[in-house]
């Protein structure tokens, strides 16, 4: 009798392995809701934040700008001027990757610049 419980628990033993190793199979074959290429996105994306800002406030460095004053002048711009500004700042930059700055624009750059600094002093 002995010997016949062993049999049977090493038989279910054995079996039990057979079923589990075919489960894991099954639940990999099924699409996941986020791809695992998103997940890793997303895991970077504060890296490249960290890096970017860092990058800003060793230009600010660069000309003698303190940052949080530039942060503060900046937070004080309506929602309307703001938007204004980052589209600017966008065009010019696309416009800069491309290697076409017409002097408007260019002219336009040194206006907001100045205006910024203006702010940066004005709220010393």
């Amino acid at each position: 009798m002995h010997f016949r419980v062993k049999v049977c628990v090493s038989i279910l033993a054995i079996a039990a392995l057979f079923v589990s190793a075919e489960i894991p199979a099954r639940a990999q074959d099924k699409q996941h809701v986020v791809s695992l290429s998103d997940l890793n996105k997303d895991a970077a994306l504060p890296a490249q934040t960290r890096q970017s800002n860092e990058a800003g406030q060793k230009a600010f460095k660069s000309v003698n700008l303190d940052y949080q004053k530039v942060d503060k002048a900046v937070g004080q711009l309506s929602d309307e001027d703001l938007a204004k500004l980052a589209e600017r700042s966008r065009q010019a930059q696309s416009d800069f990757a491309a290697g076409r700055i017409p002097d408007r624009d260019l002219l336009w750059i040194i206006v907001i610049s100045i205006g910024i600094i203006v702010l940066v002093v004005a709220l010393r």
